[in-house]
């Protein structure tokens, strides 16, 4: 069977600088993972994983399937409620991924005649989500709450708030203490995607919801484990009537294989190495006000952000990957995001910063970016909002 048009496909994202290509990297200065306090590569982490899976003697290689016919256990559902408790709700529900979690709540909450609105720089996962749902669908202008307002007054049904509370591409925060009062203000529900925020900010890394304190203003919360917490899946957080809500309706949950007993042992080991990582908070806190104090002087725009996501504007696809095969050619890792991912005009280099960096490698990639010269005007905040 010919495959001339998968051919025509691809040549199109190329010609347009958007083609995909997997590489290893493990050789270059990492500026890209979301392995922010340095946890998958921890040895006291890796250990206590190999400790608690040679004690589980019942561990089997597989969960034999979902959580509904076989793949259920009585570990799954304690690790719930630890990961419930950590955050302060009442019940929380274990999914294979962020995506997962997201395309399933999504998916599901709202029903033909509901409305779902969502910030315009949302995660895929939320989009693909909400596309799946009968609900009518809007987008807000980022963190605008009067382009949200606008959109509230529009809304009919019942109204959902979907946001991330740190933005994957940005690196900035959601506002959410005042969209809390908006929600309040036209009875909506507030969904937050902790994916960026979970480990790293509030007490213990517990996410932005609980610093702002919030918990009991928001209807569901998605904390994933792949990225501070360096191992893997995802869970939804709430009241036990959304997680039996969730059990019935997320399809995401229903119809896929659970997540195996040695990767849910894994997120224990996580979730008990969390509370003893105020060092890793620390040092990443000072590598963020220590590249953002020397980003004063870079050639390009610098995004606003106090995360360790720290986005460096460089318009057009090309420009934004010459740079990064540069870095990457100097011994440094980072990921050039191009439209369409990012608006046309705000392609970036993505900078991931850790724990385990250290000021001598930012230093050194900072030292890089000047070498790359582009004039523009910087713009840089240190406002911190909820």
């Amino acid at each position: 069977m010919k495959e001339d048009f998968l051919t025509d496909k691809l040549a199109q994202r190329e010609s347009a600088q958007l083609f995909r290509t997997l590489h290893t990297n493990d050789h270059l200065i990492d500026f890209a993972s979301n392995d922010y306090l340095g946890f998958a590569r921890s040895e006291a982490l890796q250990q206590s994983i190999r400790q608690k899976t040679e004690a589980f003697q019942t561990c089997k290689a597989g969960s034999t399937g979902s959580r509904l016919i076989s793949g259920n256990t009585q570990l799954a559902e304690d690790l719930e409620r630890v990961i419930a408790r950590y955050h302060q709700a009442a019940a929380g529900l274990l999914f294979n991924s962020g995506y997962d979690a997201n395309v399933g709540l999504f998916a599901c909450i709202a029903s033909k005649g509901d409305t779902l609105i969502t910030d315009e720089l949302v995660h895929a996962s939320i989009i693909d989500g909400a596309r799946l749902s009968y609900a009518t669908r809007f987008r807000f202008r980022h963190n605008d709450l009067h382009d949200l307002e606008k959109k509230l007054s529009h809304a009919t049904g019942t109204i959902f708030i979907g946001v991330e509370s740190v933005y994957s591409m940005n690196g900035d925060m959601a506002p959410l203490a005042d969209m809390a009062v908006l929600a309040q203000r036209y009875k909506a529900h507030l969904i937050v995607d902790e994916a960026h925020a979970t480990g790293i900010i509030g007490k213990d890394g517990s996410g932005l919801v609980s610093a702002c304190g919030l918990e009991q203003q928001v209807l569901a919360r998605v904390h994933t484990f792949g990225k501070a917490l360096g191992v893997h899946g995802a869970v939804v957080l709430g009241s036990a009537q959304l997680r039996d809500y969730l059990i019935n309706f997320a399809r995401s949950f229903i119809y896929t294989t659970a997540l195996p007993q040695h990767a849910l042992l894994a997120i224990e080991s996580a979730y008990q190495l969390l509370p003893h990582s105020q060092e890793q908070r620390l040092r990443l806190q000072q590598h963020i006000m220590y590249f953002r104090q020397q980003a004063t002087s870079l050639p390009f725009d610098v995004l606003d952000s106090q995360s360790p996501v720290q986005g460096i504007v460089v318009p057009g696809n090309a420009r934004a990957k010459a740079i990064a095969q540069r870095l990457e050619d100097r011994g440094f890792y980072v990921k050039a995001i191009l439209s369409p991912t990012v608006p046309t005009g705000k392609e970036r280099l993505r900078i991931c910063l850790h724990a385990f960096n250290t000021t001598e490698e930012i230093a050194g990639l900072l030292q890089c970016l000047h070498d790359c010269q582009y004039n523009n005007q910087i713009q840089i905040s240190n406002k911190f909002q909820c």
